[in-house]
Order: C-alpha cells, then structure tokens, then sequence
C-alpha cells in the first residue's frame, strides 16, 4: 500500500501523485492533464488523490515545488568567498534551467510562469530568497558581499536569477550554452561584490 510516511514528512501516495503529475505534464502540459489522469496514473482513485490535495492546481503547485527544491544545494556547506557564492548561483540557475519540468511548463504553459513572475510569490520562491539570505549574510560576515539587508540583497538575485533562467531561450542567439552562465556570473558578480 502507498501510504506509509517517509522521512521528509511526505508520504508514499504523495509522492507517487506527484511522480504521476510530473509525468502527465511532461507529456501533455498542464492544462492537458486532470486529476483523474494523474490518479491513473498513479494507480489510485481519484477519491484518494482529493484526500492529499484539493484539486490538480494544488498538485501542479506542489510538484513543481518539490521539483524546484530538490535542486537547491543543501544548507550545510557554506559559500565562503563572493566566487564560491555566484558559483552555487549559478550552479543553481543552471540546474533549475536544465529541468525537463521548466521547459515543458514554458512550452505549455508560459502563463503559469507568469503569475508567478508578476502576480504572486510562490513557496519555492520564499524558500530561495530564505536560503540566499542567508548564505548572503554569512558572506557579509566574511566580508566578501557587500553590506545591506541580506534579504532585500537575496530578493534582488531570485529577480537576476529568475529572470535570466526562465528568459535564456529568448536570447539564445547571443547568448547560449556556456556563455549564459558566464553572463549571469558576471550581473551576480557585480551586483553582490563589496
């Protein structure tokens, strides 16, 4: 049976919903998939997928969540100097630019991207701003970023980061491949240096 809890608080049929959503939408896009298409998938009753989550939105919320935090580095090494800073940056972008579910959701479904570009913040969002804050203050203390709020300064980079991930194909013809990470280690460079 799915339901047996794992360690990160999630349970198996959560995690089996969201493996089938992630699934769905990269061979149909989101609004091409329900949540009985999902529940099929994940080989349970529809019934059980509304006991985990309210309706499909609540599922597409989650997964691309889970999806984008598991790209994020782990919170104990520390970026010591502003170069080791932009490059887990960097790193970072280019993990989350790389991800199947990113170009799948711009190619189907570029207005899911936008109300989260110009309507609201999402969890994922909250979470890179808290975990750069606070990489940035570390760096503060070191000297090695310059002085100001940690978080108006990560806000700032979850904006330059944001955008250059999810605008990289609109510029591929002067920017692509290693460049692009070379370009946005230079913006953070910039913006970040004391």
């Amino acid at each position: 049976m799915y339901v047996c809890h794992m360690a990160d608080g999630v349970t198996d049929t959560e995690n089996a919903i969201l493996d089938a959503a992630r699934d769905e939408v990269l061979a149909y896009g989101i609004r091409k998939t329900t949540a009985s298409d999902i529940a099929k998938r994940a080989g349970i009753a529809r019934q059980t997928l509304y006991r985990y989550y309210p309706d499909a939105q609540a599922v597409f919320a989650a997964l691309v969540t889970r999806e984008l935090v598991a790209v994020l580095p782990v919170a104990a090494p520390s970026a010591g100097t502003l170069d080791e800073l932009v490059a887990m940056l960097v790193s970072t972008a280019g993990a989350i630019r790389r991800m199947p579910l990113v170009d799948r959701l711009r190619e189907t479904d570029p207005e899911l991207f936008g109300r989260y570009l110009l309507e609201r913040l999402g969890t994922t969002q909250r979470v890179i701003v808290a975990e750069t804050a606070r990489r940035v203050a570390e760096a503060q203390r070191q000297g090695a970023v310059r002085a100001g709020d940690p978080e108006r300064l990560a806000a700032m980079v979850l904006l330059i980061a944001q955008s250059a991930v999810l605008s990289a194909p609109l510029v591929a013809e002067w920017i692509a491949g290693d460049d692009w990470g070379a370009e946005l280690s230079v913006a953070l460079r910039g913006y970040l240096g004391a």
